[in-house]
């Protein structure tokens, strides 16, 4: 007959090996009166400490984290006891400490496996994906890795120790101490969820933490140009080669509704003639990889010729000069100084001016729109697709024009019949 062994975890503080008015946190697990111990790479103030109760005092932020990880300790450890005794092997306290910090298993850690991902897409860039999209994963594994390192105190946690509260700190993290705005937030944790969902089809964890957590945007105000805005910055004579070109390349995006990085990759070989005997412009969004035709409207055209003979487009074989993303905006500061313009101009309010002031606005249906975006979705372009005030009265007054017509019509014919 098998003897019943007797296990138990418990947390603690060791007082003797206070520094700097911290305490350090230790598991001690026991099995049938033998002990095997484990630092967790935490501390405490002695104070703060209940022995008792072996966790953390007090809602504090430090509190929650240390008894969020005690927790997760905990629970690993009941596991790792109980998946030995359903296989009927041994278990005493080195054993499950061993389980615990994964020797004699392959453990994955978090950082090891967001390093792996990245590693593997970076080996695409220029195939797949764009070098934009690596950069942005790296981004998000070096947050991971700031907030791993903050909250315990060790780079070495592993993928089946994540739950559902790691995904909240980890956001509540990127917003207090990163000080990053919420839909940036949810992108960086859209990345999170897409490489934990790598390792759950590898087989590399045991359940998925993002299974209950949902992502949310919050709707943000855009802005566009109104045509009178428009024209001011095309009339304005700017007497600088720089500005004038920066101004151009953004009426331009206007008038086609170009993304920065789609306007900037166009050549002189995208220019093709249509169906309809005009000028398009016949590429791919980089950010998609969809199809994006567009025919090229007059002012558009206009620019495009202006800067055929241009040395660097020559050269380069571009379309047009456009200079760097941050150069460009900055620049653009100086234009709406210089114009009047009372807008902050950046290049992404060139593609919104399009999407709105000069297509919806003027009755292009918004299918139409969502392709020469370049959309896959139409609910993308629906973003973009605020109708514009001065919209909503031309629409309901024709409205009113033709219900005073009809009734106009109904009135006539009541009155004949009466005669």
């Amino acid at each position: 007959m098998k003897t019943v062994q007797i296990y138990s975890v418990n947390f603690l503080i060791k007082k003797s090996k206070v520094k700097n008015g911290l305490a350090p946190i230790y598991c001690r697990i026991a099995v049938d009166g033998k002990r095997a111990e484990i630092a967790l790479k935490q501390a405490i103030p002695p104070n703060k400490w209940s022995i008792k109760a072996s966790r953390a005092i007090g809602s504090s932020e430090e509190s929650r984290l240390i008894n969020n990880h005690i927790d997760i300790l905990r629970n690993k450890l009941l596991h790792y006891h109980n998946q030995l005794l359903l296989e009927n092997k041994p278990i005493s306290a080195m054993k499950l400490k061993n389980g615990l910090l994964g020797k004699g298993t392959k453990q994955h850690t978090l950082l090891t496996t967001f390093q792996y991902h990245n590693e593997r897409i970076k080996e695409v860039v220029g195939l797949d994906i764009q070098l934009a999209t690596y950069v942005k994963y790296e981004t998000v594994r070096k947050k991971l890795e700031a907030f791993v390192k903050e909250t315990y105190y060790e780079s070495g946690i592993t993928l089946n120790e994540l739950t559902y509260s790691f995904i909240t700190d980890f956001e509540f993290f990127l917003k207090t101490k990163e000080r990053i705005g919420h839909n940036t937030a949810m992108k960086y944790i859209h990345c999170f969820r897409k490489v934990i969902h790598m390792s759950v089809k590898n087989g590399w964890m045991e359940r998925n933490p993002f299974v209950s957590y949902k992502t949310t945007i919050h709707a943000v105000k855009r802005d566009q140009l109104t045509l009178e805005e428009i024209d001011k910055l095309k009339k304005k004579s700017l007497h600088c080669e720089r500005l004038e070109e920066v101004r151009d390349i953004f009426i331009f995006c206007c008038y086609t509704g170009y993304a920065y990085i789609d306007v900037k990759k166009l050549t002189r070989e995208d220019l093709v003639t249509g169906i309809d005997g005009e000028k398009w412009i016949f590429t791919e969004r980089t950010k998609t990889s969809i199809t994006s035709n567009v025919p090229l409207l007059p002012e558009a055209l206009k620019i495009v010729r202006k800067y055929e003979d241009n040395p660097y487009c020559r050269n380069h074989n571009k379309l047009l000069p456009v200079k760097s993303n941050q150069k460009m905006n900055a620049y653009l500061k100086e234009i709406a100084a210089i114009t009047g313009v009372k807008k902050n101009l950046t290049m992404h309010m060139a593609r919104h001016t399009f999407a709105t002031t000069i297509t919806l606005s003027n009755g292009v249906p918004i299918e139409t729109v969502s392709k020469m975006l370049g959309h896959n979705r139409l609910a993308t372009t629906q973003i973009y697709a605020k109708v514009l005030e001065n919209k909503v009265s031309e629409d309901m007054n024709t409205l009113r024009s033709k219900l005073g017509e009809a009734q106009q019509r109904s009135q006539e014919m009541a009155g004949n019949q009466a005669g």
